[in-house]
């Protein structure tokens, strides 16, 4: 991974290859990047510190940078843990290092941290306000919620650099050189999906910038074909469909459910869909799950029945849906109940207030195992979600 950006901007952030779980919930099985940044000129300034499990080697690679001199600002563009951890380290540190931040950073951050003489030492800046540290200038943008409130991004204009915060991050560690789309996608969802009017300000902000690098505070540094990647954090924020296709999102049981839905996927790819995602709500990765609902223009929830509700795994899919304000999407729903089906009628009262979803019929219910009537139905069903479209 190329960690260059340039001759006095570099790179000291570290990976975590030991953790399992990012925020106790994601699992990141090729670990995560923790990114921090030291800018060197009249003034050296660091840009935010680093999670608390890569803290020995945060520190070892900003004192070689460093080379014996003082840090003289910090700035903070996000007070979360894996990102804030070394403050009170670094203050106590560097005891003549100012800390730069906004109004609503510096509320919070006697939350986390009883910084000595704090008023003495902060620097409040506001939107668009610049520091000049030398050669190197740099300025402030606010981008409240995405995804706190006090967060805010910093464009370094000599080189159009963008420190972008937790927008444009990843899941991985950057020893693992993999495509960007599919973690990018998967954390932007997780993290960030629910504040997506936020994002389209910050990218509105962004558009004003002349921007030629990306610095985020995970993932890679995106130096080439920046466009792209923007362009997908608008596909995202607007919270439109990626890719033509279907996805069946499963809540199976005993496995009769399941059978159902693979019997699904069969008959949309025979029917010409362009692509089909089958997922094991119970059983496989809930985020990925949500990546793939927020990637594909249709969706068929298949869920059995539980308690005369439907089965918790769908039940808690569909929270995390409604949480991160999914809408714009076509879909159907196959239920099944051996005596009394009830998993379609809670999943239609919890899709009822989601924005603009067309629900497709006819709905299938099964009864424990599925039928030749049953296999009719999901034939009609196909047509009706796919809608004449055939892959080409």
């Amino acid at each position: 991974m190329d960690l260059f950006i340039t001759d006095k901007i570099k790179y000291i952030g570290a990976d975590d290859r030991t953790s399992k779980l990012f925020e106790s919930q994601y699992e990141i099985p090729k670990g995560m990047s923790y990114n921090s940044y030291l800018i060197k000129d009249e003034k050296n300034v660091v840009m935010d510190t680093i999670d608390r499990n890569v803290t020995e080697k945060w520190l070892q690679n900003l004192e070689r940078e460093l080379e014996g001199e003082e840090v003289d600002y910090l700035v903070i563009s996000h007070l979360e843990p894996d990102h804030a951890y070394n403050i009170g380290l670094l203050v106590e540190k560097y005891p003549n290092m100012k800390i730069i931040g906004n109004s609503v950073t510096f509320n919070m951050l006697p939350n986390f941290f009883k910084i000595k003489n704090l008023e003495e030492r902060k620097m409040v800046v506001k939107e668009a306000d610049t520091i000049n540290i030398g050669k190197h200038t740099l300025q402030f943008f606010m981008a409240p919620m995405v995804h706190w409130p006090e967060v805010m991004v910093t464009y370094e204009q000599s080189q159009k650099i963008l420190f972008s915060a937790d927008a444009f991050g990843k899941f991985g560690a950057l020893e693992f050189e993999d495509e960007w789309d599919c973690e990018a996608r998967r954390y932007y969802f997780g993290i960030v999906g629910k504040y997506g009017n936020q994002v389209q300000a910050l990218l509105k902000k962004a558009s004003n910038l002349d921007i030629k690098m990306i610095c985020p505070l995970h993932g890679p540094i995106l130096k080439e074909n920046l466009s792209y990647y923007i362009g997908k954090y608008d596909i995202w924020s607007k919270y439109l469909p990626e890719d033509d296709g279907v996805f069946i999102a499963c809540a199976s049981i005993y496995g009769n459910t399941m059978e159902a839905a693979k019997k699904m996927a069969q008959i949309q790819k025979e029917k010409g869909a362009k692509k089909v995602a089958l997922t094991d709500l119970a059983r496989e990765d809930m985020a990925e799950a949500i990546e793939d609902a927020f990637r594909y223009d249709k969706i068929i929830l298949a869920a059995a029945s539980y308690n005369a509700e439907v089965f918790p795994p769908m039940q808690q899919f569909l929270n995390h849906l409604k949480g991160r304000n999914y809408q714009n999407r076509k879909i159907a729903i196959l239920e099944n109940g051996s005596w009394a089906p009830s998993a379609g009628k809670c999943i239609k009262e919890m899709i009822g207030s989601m924005k603009d979803i067309e629900l497709i019929e006819p709905q299938v219910t099964i009864k424990s195992r599925m039928n030749e009537e049953n296999i009719k139905q999901m034939e009609q069903l196909a047509d009706n979600i796919l809608g004449g479209e055939k892959d080409e």
